[in-house]
């Protein structure tokens, strides 16, 4: 019974692995599928078959290609939903497990932009929601029989079509290859709650090739592509402005309902009522992002710097042999866990936190500077002051802001002389500067703190970790919402575009603009020069209709039925909770016509 039994396993083992395909090989697109689209290009307002909302459409309308001569747009790739529409060779390879030879990941290199991905094989999770994203993803595989299914992840904000039709950086993809011989098929389904109203489907195919005369490399270096060009210009068309749109329908005499697209355009019936399509798009926060405190987890940032997540607000901590840099400390509710998560960082140090720096003096990023403090074993109230220079000082935690952040805490809470002050004086920061940058070495390191004038508050600053190439923005950057704009505090539109613009001439990005300086926003995922340069352009955009509205003689109630960040509301904006759409846009509103005294 034995050998029969092996037998028997051994051929269901056999079975399994037959069940799988080699997709291994060198590939060519066949391009006769789709080929104006995958080749020239769509013309600009052509949008039919894709199910898009009005802030899908708004923001293609609003599209000037003249925005690809922007330093931080010229390098920039196409994102792994649309790559493999391109013109492109396509190599395929298997990565193998030495010891036990099964495949661990099927790597991918695709020669339009030098692209690398990995579909990780082996079961790995797909990273936390505060990871970076890229231009490929984080994908993972898995065999159905003889066709491989994909899911990827943690893509960067790319386009749907090449005609100023965008897909967020919340998309999410499903592709399944099948080989037939020579040819692979690959259809993908894309799925993106921000401008998509259903999935989009579509499929493309490659052909073996065994011809080697391939060019391999797309190698791209940014270059000025305009002379006296102002680089915080954003090349835009205000709503109802773009003088282009008109040509498609010029041209070939269809009907604008036709090509505007929507999810009816995508089937049959359409043709027979030709009415345009108008889809409200869904908030992704409708409340706002969800920022109480919660599992504190620490996330790897690179060198010796590292986030801490959960606490609030975005935590940065820089490690090294003279113990420990924080910026920021959360609200302070979860600090014991905060200092728990210090303890146990990848690079460990004996010596506790010596350097916490505020961003701003908001309650989330500044609630947890008195415990903070006394991780060092002594509150500052009960330190003793003695003759010996420095004795002082040895066992505290110095926190670092802009003297502001201590004049707004200081103050008092009532606003009358002589009141109790707004902020528990443990919580007050111990050092303070006023002139535009404070410099401080630390863990051999230059730490650059920057003052941003006028930007979510008067006292904002960021913060570079020179050697480790990380930034620390606080909230005049935020990946899961729109930036608050305390007026009452001093804060503006303006600022925070000037502070958003002094981080991009800081950042220095890597391979064809992803990774290379790193940027932790005060709220959401770690970032790159890519992501800051998206939500930069957004903003902008917004002062410059706005702008207009004004110059047009609008009210602020028009202003705001004239909805100007429609576009980007999906992604960023929400209807209730503690910052609206309505209050960002009259902060924006105010900021600008009532700009704050430098």
């Amino acid at each position: 019974m034995k050998p029969l039994f092996l037998s028997l396993c051994l051929g269901l083992t056999a079975s399994v692995l037959s069940a799988q395909i080699l997709m291994s090989g060198e590939w060519v697109p066949m391009s006769h599928e789709d080929a104006a689209d995958r080749g020239p290009g769509p013309e600009l307002y052509d949008y039919p078959g894709y199910p898009i909302n009005n802030a899908a459409r708004l923001r293609a309308e609003s599209w000037d290609a003249s925005r690809l001569t922007m330093q931080e747009q010229q390098c920039r790739v196409h994102i792994a939903p649309y790559i493999y529409r391109g013109p492109m060779a396509l190599r395929i390879w298997e990565e193998k497990d030495p010891d036990t030879q099964q495949v661990v990941a099927i790597r991918h290199y695709i020669s339009t932009y030098e692209q690398n991905r990995t579909i990780w094989m082996d079961g790995r999770p797909h990273p936390p929601a505060y990871a970076p994203h890229t231009w490929m993803g984080f994908s993972t595989g898995k065999w159905e029989g003889r066709m491989l299914t994909v899911t990827t992840t943690h893509l960067k904000m790319g386009w749907l079509r090449r005609n100023g039709l965008a897909e967020s950086d919340e998309a999410t993809m499903v592709e399944h290859f099948v080989r037939h011989g020579d040819l692979i098929t690959q259809s993908t389904i894309i799925t993106d709650p921000v401008y998509l109203t259903e999935p989009v489907m579509r499929t493309q195919s490659f052909g073996l090739n065994l011809n080697q005369n391939i060019n391999w490399l797309w190698p791209c270096e940014y270059v000025t592509e305009v002379a006296n060009q102002d680089p915080r210009r954003v090349p835009h068309y205000l709503p109802g402005k773009n003088p282009f749109l008109k040509e498609l329908l010029d041209r070939t005499h269809l009907p604008e309902a036709g090509v505007k697209g929507g999810p009816e355009t995508a089937y049959p019936e359409f043709r027979d009522h030709m009415v345009a399509s108008s889809h409200e798009a869904k908030l992704m926060h409708p409340a706002g992002p969800k920022r109480g405190t919660g599992k504190v987890e620490v996330y790897a940032i690179q060198n010796n710097v590292f986030l801490i997540a959960g606490a609030g607000s975005n935590i940065t901590a820089q490690v090294g042999p003279q113990g420990v840099v924080l910026v920021d400390g959360g609200t302070g509710a979860v600090t014991a866990e905060v200092m728990a998560a210090v303890r146990s960082l990848p690079i460990p140090t004996t010596k506790p936190v010596r350097i916490l720096i505020n961003t701003s003096g908001d309650a989330d990023h500044a609630g947890g500077n008195e415990e903070i403090s006394t991780s060092a074993g002594v509150r500052r109230g009960d330190i003793a002051l003695v003759n010996t220079p420095g004795s002082s000082a040895m066992n505290q935690v110095k926190i670092f802001a802009h003297e502001n952040v201590l004049n707004r805490m200081s103050a008092a809470a009532d606003g009358k002389a002589g009141g109790k002050p707004a902020v528990n004086v443990d919580n007050w920061p111990t050092d303070t500067f006023f002139d535009n940058e404070k410099e401080v070495y630390f863990n051999g390191e230059a730490v650059k703190v920057h003052h941003i004038v006028n930007a979510h508050t008067d006292g904002d600053v960021i913060v570079h970790f020179r050697k480790a190439d990380v930034v620390a923005t606080g909230d005049i950057y935020m990946t899961d919402s729109y930036p608050v704009i305390d007026l009452a505090k001093g804060g503006s539109l303006q600022g925070i575009i000037d502070g958003l613009n002094m981080v991009l001439e800081i950042a220095v990005p890597a391979h064809h603009e992803e990774g290379g300086t790193m940027i932790v926003p005060g709220h959401g995922r770690i970032a790159d020069e890519a992501d800051l340069a998206e939500y930069r352009d957004m903003l902008t955009i917004f002062r410059d209709r706005i702008q207009d509205m004004i110059k047009r003689g609008m009210s602020l109630e028009q202003i705001k039925a004239a909805r100007p960040t429609m576009d980007y509301d999906p992604e960023y904006g929400s209807t209730s909770g503690p910052w609206t759409i309505d209050m960002f846009v009259e902060a924006m509103y105010g900021s600008i016509k009532n700009p704050p005294a430098k």
